[in-house]
């Protein structure tokens, strides 16, 4: 029985696309580079801030790229940022069944509990980790750190997410992987990769997982 959902966070709760391309065209933009498109930063993202900056400015520049996009993204992130579609309603109501709830993302924790605090979900998500609190993605140490915070096994739980990235997290920590096209991947890689189930709409999720029989109340939110 399913009793646990952990989530990425970009492209599968959150739009913040617009102020990562942003954040990430004025670290461009300071070495005299051209601005990368909405839909080309889309592609480019989801294995952390260092890998991004080495695709977008080359290696010698990663460290002053880094500093760059973190002074400016900080600024924008939340009123830049979004809830997708479906996304309040569901958690809600995957959380009144039962359910309990994390996220795992290679987003800093610190940047992704103010976006989600300010969007007024964080309240619904009550562990979370990111590269600063544990290795990032695909490593699975996110997922068993998230678990064993919310008394759950990996038996017991799937992962969401829109990327590869979080497929292969997924299968490297034995757990069953639900891939929502709403981000960075394209409906059709997604398919290839072969998830558990394959998801149109975010809140697609409450046919999958019904309500649960009584039992102990999830923990309150953790520090």
């Amino acid at each position: 029985m399913i009793r646990c959902v952990l989530f990425d966070l970009d492209g599968t709760l959150v739009d913040s696309y617009d102020a990562i391309a942003e954040s990430l065209n004025l670290a461009r933009s300071t070495f005299g580079l051209p601005p990368f498109s909405r839909q080309e930063v889309l592609r480019m993202v989801g294995h952390g801030l260092e890998d991004l900056m080495q695709k977008a400015l080359g290696p010698d520049r990663v460290e002053a790229g880094v500093r760059i996009f973190r002074e400016h993204y900080q600024n924008i992130s939340l009123p830049r940022t979004r809830l997708l579609p479906g996304v309040a309603s569901t958690l809600a109501a995957l959380r009144d069944r039962g359910y309990r709830l994390g996220v795992i993302t290679n987003k800093p924790a610190h940047f992704s509990r103010r976006i989600l605090d300010h969007l007024g979900v964080g309240n619904l998500l009550p562990v979370l980790y990111g590269p600063d609190r544990a290795r990032a993605k695909p490593d699975p140490e996110m997922v068993f750190r998230s678990l064993a915070d919310l008394g759950c096994a990996p038996g017991e739980s799937i992962l969401v997410g829109d990327m590869l990235v979080d497929r292969d997290t997924a299968r490297n920590a034995g757990i069953p992987f639900c891939a929502v096209a709403t981000g960075s991947e394209t409906r059709s890689v997604l398919a290839a990769a072969a998830p558990y189930r394959l998801l149109d709409r975010f809140e697609d999720l409450l046919a999958l997982l019904p309500p649960l029989p009584d039992e102990s109340p999830a923990p309150e939110k953790l520090p």
